[in-house]
């Protein structure tokens, strides 16, 4: 009785791994967020709109839930809409480079990451806040792209003198500017390349 048991049993597995395997194939699929990773691109032309503070908001909490290092949560957020701060901001980041455009293409919103050098995983907690942001945008509908420099804007006396208008104090280092805003066009992702994933088994 108990050897007849086991065999149905063992048929019924036999039966249900296929079927669990392609459910799980079709899962991902139709996985939203998984789609979302794929289609996201790095813009750089957008519209004059400003998006709503409901938008903005739900990127920025997508940010507060990134990974840190034993969850010591070492980065922090500023969500810069005002322009004239914004256009500091660029003219600042241009400096660095010796420069005069505007290295944030026109984006209305600039969501600077700094993170606390007192802390040993600040480089790499800033970064996932800075690839959840993006992420996050694109989810909502918005476009998204990483500009550098804010190390060294804000390493400068006149990053020093925005951190204490902005009433931040401790030793933050620049990670990243995460500019935001309406897309203005559609990129088309380059190519995987093709030994991008290696396997050890």
């Amino acid at each position: 009785m108990k050897s007849l048991l086991l065999t149905s049993l063992m048929a019924l597995t036999a039966i249900a791994a296929p079927l669990t395997c392609a459910a799980q194939t079709q899962d991902m699929k139709d996985n939203e967020t998984l789609e979302v990773l794929k289609t996201r691109r790095s813009i750089r032309r957008y519209t004059t709109q400003m998006p709503s503070r409901e938008l903005l908001d739900k990127v920025l909490e997508a940010g507060t839930y990134a990974p840190t290092g034993m969850g010591k949560q070492s980065p922090i957020i500023v969500a810069v809409t005002d322009k004239a701060t914004r256009d500091k901001l660029s003219a600042l980041n241009a400096a660095v480079m010796g420069a005069k455009n505007d290295p944030f293409y026109g984006a209305p919103v600039v969501l600077v990451v700094l993170a606390d050098r007192n802390i040993g995983t600040y480089v790499y907690d800033g970064s996932l806040v800075m690839g959840n942001l993006m992420n996050a945008a694109h989810a909502v509908g918005l476009g998204s792209c990483w500009i550098h420099r804010a190390r060294e804007v804000f390493d400068s006396p006149e990053g020093k003198a925005l951190l204490k208008e902005w009433g931040i104090e401790g030793d933050y280092e620049g990670i990243g500017n995460c500019i935001i805003g309406y897309p203005d066009q559609s990129p088309t992702p380059k190519p995987r390349k093709a030994d991008y994933i290696r396997y050890v088994e």
